[in-house]
């Protein structure tokens, strides 16, 4: 067998032992679970679901209904089924999570390989930037550049992604100074290999297991973002649905019609909890130190 054919099997082997040790792990499995769910109803929303019908078109004579068999969370104050947009709410939800954090992880990794990978001058003031964002709070930054370039959903991502650059900067700072000064980059430095081309091909695929963790937690935290984004009218706007946005909608009902902001809450709470559960069950997976 030859040397890639050797790495593919080590690799395929050592995959096969994380989802080994993560399948083992109870809240682990249950939150992969309910996010394998989410996206299942995300992807297939329009298969069951009329988007014009039941999350768009107003009905007044059938507001603030409580559950029912025909509209299983009730409907909203304008007469909107509740569970048809929760569906929907949740493709913007997870869209959001995903995107901010690519975003995140692509300027705050760039950024947190250069600098531990040369340190000195450039590390310092690298990691200095990015302690002067994290002085200031993730959402109110995130509040910022969405009310001075607009609530287009666009933004809301761009500016969710931005405040979770610091975050993304130290971990893959921290994984490269672990990594840099072993004997497999001290080979490939040998050998004459660019600088670009050690931190990428060496230095960042033995950095994934602190990245991958994070950017699933990441993702809960975007969703969080975006939600308190909607709620207070700098996020998704009406009558597209969204959970943060179905929150602030409801509010005004608590009293006479709880269910308008009790299920879009329970989908927050569950969501990010699974997400939240997912990461620690990674995390543990990852973790050569557990392994036995």
């Amino acid at each position: 067998m030859n040397k890639n054919g050797v790495g593919n099997y080590k690799k395929r082997g050592m995959a096969k032992e994380i989802m080994r040790r993560l399948m083992k792990n109870k809240m682990a499995v249950a939150g992969l679970v309910i996010i394998t769910i989410l996206i299942l109803l995300a992807v297939f929303a329009d298969v069951f679901i009329d988007y014009e019908k039941d999350v768009v078109a107003q009905d007044i004579p059938n507001r603030l209904q409580g559950p029912s068999a025909e509209h299983w969370c009730g409907t909203d104050e304008f007469g909107r089924d509740i569970f048809a947009r929760l569906v929907y709410g949740s493709r913007v939800s997870l869209l959001v999570g995903v995107v901010a954090v690519v975003v995140a992880l692509l300027i705050g990794g760039i950024l947190g390989a250069v600098a531990g990978y040369y340190e000195g001058v450039l590390d310092n003031v690298i990691m200095r930037v990015m302690d002067i964002f994290l002085a200031v709070p993730s959402i109110l930054m995130a509040i910022t550049i969405v009310a001075a370039f607009g609530t287009n959903l666009i933004y809301v991502m761009i500016a969710i992604g931005i405040s979770g650059v610091p975050g993304f900067a130290r971990i893959v700072r921290a994984a490269v100074l672990s990594v840099k000064d072993q004997e497999f980059v001290e080979s490939s430095k040998a050998i004459g290999a660019a600088n670009i081309t050690v931190i990428f091909r060496e230095i960042i695929p033995n950095c994934m297991a602190p990245i991958i963790v994070q950017a699933t937690l990441g993702v809960a935290g975007s969703i969080l973002s975006t939600a308190s984004l909607s709620f207070i009218g700098l996020g998704v706007q009406p009558p597209s649905p969204e959970w943060g946005a179905m929150l602030s909608g409801g509010r005004n009902y608590l009293r006479d019609a709880t269910h308008l902001t009790l299920f879009p809450g329970l989908a927050i709470v569950i969501t990010v909890l699974a997400l939240n559960l997912l990461g620690d069950g990674l995390r543990d997976a990852l973790d050569p130190r557990l392994k036995q």
